[in-house]
């Protein structure tokens, strides 16, 4: 939860499907900690996969660091949600000394166990040349 934020642990809870994606697209990854099942898996195409918990947020903690870093400006496009599965596709602008360093083009793919837990996301990621 970073200082800003005004919500209680209690209030993340409350937590959509929907909100917890929204959320670690944006980056906001802090957020879904708790809704990570302990054996979710995700799969960055072409880049990289982490399973478990654990490897899920020590890379999210690495990403993290990179985005403060940099200006970041994420756009979302397209939410859909169905059932345990919730799609987002969208952009993320990365800006040093508001110069451009890169423009990426994601989708990210939630799926959810019973509990209301992201078990797998599979992202897409195309960086602009």
């Amino acid at each position: 939860m970073n200082c800003k934020d005004k919500r209680t642990k209690k209030d993340y809870k409350q937590m959509t499907k929907t909100d917890i994606a929204k959320a670690f697209s944006n980056g906001e990854f802090v957020k879904t900690f708790d809704f990570l099942s302990d054996n979710a898996e995700w799969t960055i195409i072409e880049e990289n996969s982490f399973t478990g918990k654990e490897a899920i947020i020590d890379n999210c903690e690495q990403v993290g660091n990179y985005f403060k870093s940099v200006t970041t400006i994420f756009k979302m496009q397209n939410i859909i949600a169905d059932g345990n599965k919730v799609v987002i596709n969208g952009t993320a602008d990365f800006l040093k000394d508001n110069i451009r360093i890169s423009f990426v083009s994601a989708c990210d793919i939630y799926e959810f166990n019973d509990n209301n837990q992201i078990q797998k996301i599979t992202s897409y990621c195309i960086e602009s040349k």
